[in-house]
């Protein structure tokens, strides 16, 4: 889908780059789209401790995924209904498919706990922020004289601060699970793969522990590029394109006409897809990562 967006808005952006079409438009420079993820501090306090909207939404999705988890489990009944059958759907779902089916029964016991909750906290951030809150403390509306932060979109996942927490969490877990079971030696020994033998096993470890340092990156970029992209999408489709280019009533009309459909498909795409997948996906290699550190062929 966004493949084909960029296909047909490519001779739009030709366009605007060229020297006709750039004097042509009066662009608006004091619309600043990036301070949609701009963190003004809320409340301050001593340090780097400052409440702010991220730390916000880290609350709001931590509150839900506990009051859910508790909620549902008061609420199980022999014959379930339509909401305990898709609880039950998500907890198989992350049971079966993510934990056991990537490492073994001792650990999936042992882990399922922290990777169910990891899921469900990163979908919970995601989803949330597709709702649209009073979070804009740059701009205000007035209602029986009260000043209301305006409503934007924003997710804890699209502040690389979040999922790269989240990484480090899941990076020393499962190099401590690998020290646990095989010993330090034991465990560095696992870095080489089983064949390799002389002096190509100089170069394949360092490899290999470039290889963990970089799944730090890989890790958070994924989920953070991923939500932050769709938000920015979903942004410029829905009004902030015609804002930046400071086009008339007329221009407006007709970039909206093409503008409006693509970010309804873009949200109904991120909502529905993006935001489950990524908690998905960082989940399942929490798992892998997790399972291969003890796997007796590493």
């Amino acid at each position: 889908m966004r493949l084909r967006l960029l296909v047909l808005l490519a001779p739009f952006a030709l366009a605007l780059a060229s020297p006709a079409g750039a004097f042509a438009l009066n662009i608006n420079e004091s619309y600043k789209p990036q301070n949609e993820f701009k963190l003004d501090p809320w409340i301050n306090l001593p340090g780097p401790f400052d409440i702010n909207k991220a730390v916000f939404y880290v609350f709001v999705a931590t509150a839900l995924s506990c009051v859910t988890m508790v909620l549902v489990a008061r609420k199980m009944q022999q014959r379930p209904n339509k909401t305990q059958t898709a609880v039950e759907t998500a907890y198989a779902l992350m049971r079966d498919n993510i934990t056991r089916g990537n490492m073994d029964d001792r650990m999936a016991a042992k882990w399922f706990p922290f990777i169910g909750t990891l899921f469900l906290f990163i979908w919970f951030s995601n989803v949330m922020g597709y709702i649209p809150l009073p979070t804009n403390t740059e701009e205000h509306f007035h209602v029986f004289g009260l000043s209301i932060p305006t409503f934007a979109l924003f997710a804890a996942t699209a502040n690389i601060s979040v999922p790269l927490v989240l990484t480090l969490v899941v990076w020393c877990s499962y190099h401590v699970e690998g020290i646990r079971a095989k010993g330090v030696v034991g465990y560095l020994k696992g870095w080489i793969p089983a064949g390799v033998e002389g002096p190509a096993r100089i170069p394949i470890f360092f490899i290999e522990v470039m290889s963990h340092f970089v799944r730090l990156v890989s890790l958070s970029v994924r989920l953070f590029a991923n939500i932050l992209a769709g938000h920015l999408l979903i942004l410029f489709m829905g009004g902030g394109l015609v804002v930046l280019l400071n086009l008339g009533v007329a221009g407006s009309v007709l970039l909206g006409l093409i503008t409006w459909p693509l970010a309804v498909a873009f949200y109904l795409f991120e909502v529905g897809l993006v935001a489950t997948l990524q908690a998905f996906i960082f989940s399942t290699l929490t798992a892998i990562y997790l399972g291969g550190a003890v796997a007796s062929e590493h």
